[in-house]
């Protein structure tokens, strides 16, 4: 794997700026990545769906193409991975690729493993790297272990992706519905729902594959980002990538520098003097006698002056110019059966019986060296402890302070006197319960108030019937300045003839809009207008008190009377306040 030919900036990233860079490598890819997508699962749903269409299984197929997911990431991690490193396949060359690569590791993602929430993280290190085994799962836990939490948030997020993406796009045709029968269309979309034809099931799975050709390939390609940038903190590629452009500028610039030492290596003198030679081969054997005699010097001085400083014992010297001149070696001796000594004897040769007779002291002397520091540095010292610690001298107990007992009455005065308080209030409530409990239910017999502290307005009074010829009231009260109550009875009687034309249900104290979407039903453009322009004039005049002028005014009475008849004007039992 040459890692310099990598196209994406190397560097350590946080887990999710690592996502986002799977899903900008998708989005430069998207044609090298969806073509071959489409052309691998439009077929297959195709057959899928006309198969369970002839078993009547509708619902297996949208079941088989869900399961099979795996299968298909591997045509967006198989276009990732080699485009990373500058080679985008072909369509062709990705479909090709799909009969045999990744195979080994499908009977896993298809089968135990298939419900894993970190099958983007784990696919990678499978397929790219085709390890099996303990290994691979060594090698999965190494990646994947600080990341995993990660990893699973990425299958929540393109899973709720997903349904949206499923349910937007069903609710779709919602947006086409008029207002007036959105509820009649979500009736009977209901009713398709609970008998589940067939076609319905087929646009079911239809969505379902939308859904996912929209969104898998990038939590495919999220979860290559997680993998690259694992491996770039494992094994330090941004590290190893500087080192080895640096290794490649200093070669290139080291190059005629290298060329120069070797033409003047290749021009010096390469004669020697044989005399020169011996000389030196010479000198060197006489340093080395030098240093090893001098080494044996240091080591039988160092031993002379240990032993000789410990003990004066004419035994212990004897042993130690013992060991410093070599001896020959002993004859040859029979050991009698029995005694353990040569001829039936009692000790060894005589030379080493005076030594052996003093081995206490040897063993003294011996010790008494390994007890130097500068021979043993570290040393074990045994010391012996009392068991029983002096225990501190218990403090002086301080005396309370002389209100302590008053202090501590008001404290138990405070704790249980405020229950006992929320307890008589609770009981005074109870008690007097009868006197107050019907003000809550309205049942307390309120004084009469004087008609003149009230002000009562129209709508409080019961609306009155209009009179049969309506134009002729509404002029006489535009005439005595009462324009108010003209615009509400012009209104009333618009309101009311609408509803009589289109038979239309108005709940009491319908608002002007309900008004208006009602009057959609009148079967002329015109007479629509002209009621929009009553009821807007009507709206001008009671929430910003702007009245038309007498001119605007006549016109739009004379335009209403003769589009709704208001000479011979029939009402009905319905009336609407203004």
């Amino acid at each position: 794997m040459k890692i310099e030919a990598l196209t994406v900036a190397l560097r350590p990233r946080s887990a999710w700026e690592a996502v986002e860079l799977g899903s900008a490598l998708v989005r430069r890819h998207a044609k090298a990545i969806w073509t071959p997508w489409l052309l691998l699962t439009l077929p297959l749903f195709a057959v899928l769906n006309a198969a369970a269409w002839a078993l009547d299984v509708l619902w297996l197929a949208g079941l088989a193409m869900w399961w099979l997911k795996p299968a298909f990431d591997r045509i967006p991690l198989f276009v990732l991975s080699r485009a990373v490193f500058g080679d985008v396949p072909t369509p062709r060359q990705t479909l090709v690729a799909q009969r045999r690569w990744g195979v080994s590791s499908m009977l896993g993602y298809l089968t135990w493993r298939r419900l894993s929430p970190l099958r983007s993280l784990n696919l990678p290190v499978d397929l790219l790297e085709g390890a099996h085994g303990s290994e691979a799962r060594d090698r999965r836990r190494a990646l994947g272990a600080p990341v995993n939490g990660v990893g699973i948030l990425l299958t929540l997020v393109c899973l709720h992706f997903e349904v949206a993406v499923y349910l937007g796009t069903a609710s779709l045709a919602m947006v086409f519905v008029p207002d007036e029968y959105v509820k009649e269309a979500l009736t009977r979309a209901w009713a398709v729902l609970r008998e589940a034809p067939p076609w319905f099931l087929l646009l079911s799975n239809a969505l379902g594959w939308i859904a996912t050709s929209l969104i898998e390939p990038f939590y495919v390609g999220a979860g290559f980002g997680l993998y690259l940038n694992r491996r770039t903190e494992v094994e330090a590629w941004d590290i190893e990538l500087a080192l080895r452009r640096l290794r490649d500028r200093l070669l290139r610039g080291a190059a005629p520098l290298l060329l120069v030492f070797a033409f003047g290596v290749a021009l010096m003198p390469t004669t020697v003097r044989a005399q020169d030679a011996d000389d030196t081969a010479a000198q060197s054997a006489e340093d080395d006698a030098e240093e090893s005699e001098g080494e044996e010097d240091i080591a039988r001085v160092t031993l002379e002056q240990v032993f000789g400083t410990i003990a004066d014992d004419q035994g212990l010297r004897d042993g130690v110019d013992a060991q410093k001149t070599p001896q020959p070696a002993p004859p040859a001796v029979e050991v009698s059966p029995g005694t353990g000594t040569p001829g039936g004897g009692t000790t060894g040769t005589a030379g080493a019986g005076h030594a052996l007779a003093d081995d206490g002291r040897l063993r003294r002397a011996v010790k008494q060296a390994y007890a130097d520091p500068t021979v043993t540095p570290k040393r074990k010292v045994v010391t012996w402890k009392k068991r029983e610690v002096k225990k501190k001298p218990d403090e002086p107990r301080r005396q309370p302070p002389p209100l302590a007992g008053v202090g501590e009455v008001l404290a138990t005065i405070g704790s249980y006197g405020l229950w006992i308080l929320v307890a008589a209030l609770a009981g005074v409530l109870l008690w007097t319960s009868p006197r107050w409990l019907k003000w809550f239910r309205g049942g307390l017999a309120r004084e009469g108030r004087e008609a003149d502290e009230i002000r009562r307005s129209d709508a409080d009074a019961m609306q009155a019937p209009l009179p049969d010829d309506i134009p002729t009231a509404i002029r006489r009260l535009w005439r005595e300045g009462r324009e108010r109550e003209a615009l509400a009875m012009l209104y009333r009687a618009s309101v009311e003839t609408m509803v009589a034309r289109t038979q239309a249900i108005l709940v009491p104290g319908a608002t002007e809009a309900e008004v208006l979407r009602a009057s959609r039903r009148l079967p002329l453009g015109e007479d629509r207008d002209a009621f929009a322009r009553a009821v807007r004039t009507w709206q001008y005049a009671a929430y910003a008190h702007a009245f038309p002028d007498a001119t605007d005014f006549e016109t739009l009475l004379r335009d209403l009377a003769a589009r709704f008849g208001w000479s011979g004007h029939v009402r009905s039992d319905e009336s609407v306040p203004a």
